[in-house]
């Protein structure tokens, strides 16, 4: 790394996208990513999708008709957006980009469309792709969830194949067989990505300066 020490610019902060198959347990996962780091920013995606037992407007998604998130595309206000199982699922731009330049580090857990079209627009980003460790498994714990009804469940199966094929698009894949090992490595990647000197140019001419200062003043 090249040091410019007339650099004032601050290091942006990491966008974290996790995504995987429904059942691989990545809203687990990066709930307890969440816990582990409090200081991690959550992006709140838009859903048209009608909210599950215990979800909250503003909180698990922005709620919103069909109608509004078609405007907001033709206003080209998403970082990505796709359609789902039948609903549109997206997050909004502009406050993505805000809290990055701030120096915010934000989580964004979405579908393997939607994160394909953040690593077009957003390259820098950290993808990690949770998989189950096998197919039986999987539907297994779509089962046990209770929330889909049976056909959603096939529609849902049949997509894998088709979502794996995408997965070596991702930096990072992580195997959710036992769930605290799972968490263990993406806070993993988190730490080490947060090390990479490339992520902290800015802070490095900092020091680098006192150094500078602090020989200069003792010759």
């Amino acid at each position: 790394m090249r040091i410019n020490f007339m650099n004032n610019k601050k290091d942006e902060g990491i966008l974290l996208v996790v995504s995987g198959p429904s059942g691989a347990g990545k809203g687990t996962i990066c709930d307890e990513i969440r816990k582990m780091n409090p200081d991690l920013f959550y992006s709140v995606s838009m859903t048209t999708r009608s909210p599950r037992k215990n979800e909250k407007d503003g909180i698990n998604y922005y709620f919103r008709s069909v109608e509004e998130f078609e405007k907001l595309i033709k206003e080209d206000a998403f970082l990505e957006y796709a359609r789902v199982y039948d609903n549109y699922y997206g997050t909004l731009k502009q406050n993505t980009f805000d809290l990055l330049k701030q120096g915010k580090s934000i989580l964004l857990e979405i579908d393997i469309q939607g994160a394909m079209q953040v690593k077009e627009r957003y390259p820098k980003g950290v993808f990690i792709y949770i998989v189950p460790p096998s197919l039986e498994i999987l539907s297994e714990r779509i089962h046990k969830r209770g929330t889909d009804s049976e056909e959603s469940i096939r529609k849902r199966l049949s997509q894998i194949t088709k979502e794996l094929s995408l997965a070596h698009k991702y930096d990072y894949i992580v195997v959710n067989e036992v769930l605290k090992d799972a968490v263990y490595k993406t806070q993993a990647i988190l730490d080490a990505e947060k090390c990479k000197l490339s992520r902290n140019e800015c802070r490095v001419e900092t020091i680098f300066k006192q150094y500078i200062t602090k020989e200069v003043s003792l010759k």
